[in-house]
């Protein structure tokens, strides 16, 4: 799928961690609505909430792929369905568009509500068990440094993007509808839909020359 090397593995958790942390969806909302209506602290504790809840994802995801990685065929279609997945996170950010945000005042609870948000996002279970998990297999066959490097790099972006999100959001309202933002989706939309042929090529490979 990719060339085997620690770099490569630091470079395409920075890509989804990026794009998982800027991407449109309940938990950039939750961060942004939590940051207008109360501060930047309330927003950056919604950060935090994947750190808890992607855990049972990841440990679930690992242990149902590791039932199937003799057969082929499965990693195949599985291969298959994260070139899909891929590709549809690319579409989708590539049409992002300027980003309205509606608030209501209520009690923060920012942490509890990250944590529901992030628990009932299906997001995560999709990209675990199609992208994520057959990525950590494939870093680990270089070493568990690649391993913890794809994570590190992933979850500290991730986060990190998350709360310069609530950052900005307190300071100004601007940065979310301005074209610098939406030049970086973009970006990011065609580095994922390149990115989605190299788990295409695996499937073609694994399907039709096991």
């Amino acid at each position: 799928m990719i060339a085997d090397s620690t770099f490569t593995y630091l470079s395409i958790g920075a890509m989804f961690g990026l794009t998982a942390g800027l991407s449109p969806g309940p938990m950039l909302m939750l961060i942004i609505s939590q940051t207008l209506q109360h501060n930047k602290s309330e927003g950056a504790k919604i950060a935090f909430a994947p750190l808890i809840t992607d855990l049972p994802v990841i440990l679930i995801t690992y242990f149902i792929f590791s039932q199937f990685s003799q057969y082929t065929t499965v990693l195949g279609i599985i291969a298959l369905a994260g070139g899909i997945y891929v590709t549809r996170m690319g579409y989708l950010t590539l049409r992002i568009k300027v980003l309205t945000i509606e608030t209501t005042p209520v009690k923060p609870n920012s942490f509890k509500k990250g944590i529901i948000t992030s628990f009932l996002n299906p997001n995560p279970y999709f990209f675990w068990l199609t992208v994520g998990t057959p990525i950590i297999f494939k870093a680990y066959n270089v070493s568990l440094v690649a391993v913890i490097v794809f994570l590190l790099s992933f979850y500290t972006i991730l986060v990190g993007s998350a709360i310069g999100i609530a950052l900005l959001a307190e300071h100004t309202k601007t940065f979310l509808k301005s074209n610098a933002y939406l030049w970086v989706m973009r970006i990011l939309g065609v580095v994922l839909m390149v990115f989605a042929m190299f788990f295409f090529r695996d499937a073609v490979k694994t399907l039709f020359h096991p």
